[in-house]
C-alpha cells in the first residue's frame, strides 16, 4: 500500500533513470547517509503534502461510496483495481519497438487475464449466482450449464491462448516473446491471488474486507504524517523516505485505530452479514456473538476520575488487534518488497494515474498480503470449527444445486414423518 513518500526521506537522483510517461519524477538511488535528505528538510514537502492530500481525500471518498453501496459494487471496484494493475504491470517490460513487429500480441495478454478472470471469479460466485436465479427456470438453466462446463470453458479459453502464442512466435523475436509470456503469467499470478482473497473476504461480511483495507489505509496515512513532521532515522535502503519515528508512529496508531475502528463498524449489520447471493441491497442477520457487545467493569481509580464505571467492547475488537499488528508490521513488507522491485527496474512509480502518490499498483502493493492474512485468519480463528445449524445451512446452500437443495428438503421430510410415526 505504501510507496516512498510513505514515511519520509528522498535521496539524491543518480545520471541514468528510467521515468515512466507523464512522470516529472526521477527514482532516487539509495544513499549510504540519507539522514540530510528527509521529508522534514524537503524545501518543497508541503506541495507535495497538498497534492497527496487531495488525491487520498478524493480516493477515501470514492471508496466510501462504493462501500456505502454494497458487495457488488465493492467486487466491481476490485476488478477494475485489478485491470489498472494489469496495465500498468504489462507495460513495465513493455518495448514498442518489438511490439511493433508483433501486431496483436499485447491483446493476448488481455486474453489470458480476462480468462484467469473468469475462472477464478466463476468458481468463488458459482454457487451465489444460482442462489440469485433460482427462481427463474430460464436462466437457471442457462447458470447451471455455466457452472457444470466452467472448469472445461476455461481450459480451452487458456489453450486457445497458448495455440495463438506459439502460431505468433518469429524468428529473432523468441527470447521477447517467450519472457513476456513468463510475465504475463507472473502478473495473472500475483494479481489473482490476492483478488481471490480479498472477493472471498467480501462475500463472508463487508467488515472483513472493509477492516483490513481501512487499517493499510490508516497505516500508510499515520506513517507518511509521522515521517514528515518527525522523520529523522532512515528505516530501510530499499526505501529511503521510510524513518523508523514514521513506522513506529504508525504502528502504535494502527493498533489502536483497529480496536475501535472494529467497535464502529461492527455495529452496522450491514456490514458484517455475509451475501450468499449477487443481489443487491442491505442485508439482516443475526449479528453472531462476535458482533454483541459484552460489558467490562472498570477499575474503581478509574471511576474516580472519569464518569464510566464499565465499558462495552465487541468479541471482534480483539481480533481486530491481531490484524492491526499485521497491518502496521508485516503488511509494511509487500511496500518494501515493491521499493526493491521497482530499483531493480530503475522506476519511480508503477504508474501515475494518482497524483502523488503513483499509479494504482502503489496502492495496492501492502493490500495484497493484507487480504490473504485476513482471510487466512478468518478461516483459522473466527469461522466455527465444530458443525453447527447455521454452518450446515450455509454449506447446503452454498454446495447443492436447487434441484439438490429441494430433494434434500424431500427426503428430510419423509425421514422426519418416519421418526414421528415410530414415536408414536
Amino acid at each position: 500500500m505504501k510507496k516512498d513518500p510513505g514515511y519520509g526521506a528522498p535521496s539524491t537522483p543518480t545520471a541514468r533513470l528510467r521515468r515512466r510517461k507523464g512522470s516529472t519524477e526521477a527514482f532516487p538511488e539509495v544513499d549510504k547517509s540519507n539522514g540530510d535528505n528527509l521529508l522534514v528538510n524537503d524545501r518543497n514537502k508541503y506541495k507535495s503534502f497538498l497534492i497527496r492530500t487531495y488525491s487520498t481525500v478524493w480516493m477515501i471518498g470514492g471508496f466510501t461510496f462504493v462501500i456505502y453501496m454494497g458487495h457488488l459494487y465493492i467486487w466491481a471496484m476490485v476488478v477494475v483495481i485489478q485491470i489498472f494493475m494489469a496495465k500498468e504491470l504489462f507495460n513495465l517490460l513493455r518495448r514498442a519497438s518489438e511490439d511493433r513487429r508483433l501486431p496483436g500480441f499485447r491483446i493476448l495478454n488481455w486474453h489470458f487475464f480476462f480468462t484467469a478472470m473468469l475462472f477464478v471469479y466463476g468458481r468463488i460466485l458459482s454457487q451465489r449466482l444460482v442462489n440469485t436465479v433460482a427462481s427463474d427456470k430460464v436462466l437457471y438453466k442457462l447458470v447451471s450449464k455455466f457452472i457444470k462446463y466452467h472448469m472445461v470453458t476455461c481450459y480451452f479459453l487458456y489453450i486457445a491462448g497458448f495455440v495463438w502464442f506459439i502460431l505468433t512466435l518469429k524468428k529473432k523475436m523468441y527470447k521477447y516473446q517467450f519472457s513476456q509470456f513468463a510475465w504475463t503469467h507472473m502478473i495473472l499470478i500475483v494479481v489473482f491471488t490476492q483478488s481471490a482473497f480479498t472477493v472471498a473476504n467480501i462475500f463472508e461480511g463487508i467488515f472483513w474486507f472493509l477492516l483490513p483495507a481501512s487499517l493499510i489505509i490508516v497505516n500508510d496515512v499515520a506513517a507518511y504524517i509521522f515521517g514528515f513532521f518527525f522523520g529523522k532515522t532512515p528505516l530501510i535502503k530499499l526505501s529511503p523516505k521510510k524513518t523508523w519515528e514514521g513506522f513506529i508512529g504508525a504502528s502504535v496508531a494502527t493498533v489502536i485505530s483497529a480496536f475501535f475502528l472494529a467497535n464502529v463498524l461492527g455495529h452496522f449489520q450491514w456490514l458484517t452479514c455475509p451475501r450468499k447471493d449477487l443481489s443487491s441491497g442491505w442485508l439482516h442477520c443475526d449479528p453472531g456473538t462476535l458482533f454483541r457487545p459484552e460489558e467490562f467493569a472498570l477499575p474503581e481509580w478509574f471511576s474516580e476520575w472519569f464518569p464510566w464505571k464499565e465499558i462495552s467492547i465487541l468479541p471482534v475488537q480483539w481480533h481486530a488487534l491481531c490484524l492491526g499488528l499485521f497491518a502496521s508490521i508485516i503488511a509494511p513488507f509487500g511496500g518494501f518488497f515493491a521499493s526493491g522491485f521497482k530499483r531493480a527496474f530503475n522506476i519511480k512509480d508503477f504508474g501515475d494515474s494518482i497524483p502523488g502518490h503513483g499509479g494504482i499498483t502503489d496502492r495496492m502493493d501492502c493490500q495484497m498480503v493484507m487480504a490473504v492474512f485476513a482471510y487466512i485468519y478468518h478461516q483459522s480463528f473466527v469461522v466455527p470449527q465444530n458443525l453447527t445449524l447455521e454452518i450446515i445451512i450455509d454449506q447446503i446452500m452454498m454446495n447443492l444445486s436447487y434441484e439438490e437443495q429441494r430433494d434434500l428438503y424431500t427426503q428430510l421430510g419423509q425421514m422426519i414423518m418416519e421418526r414421528a410415526t415410530g414415536e408414536s
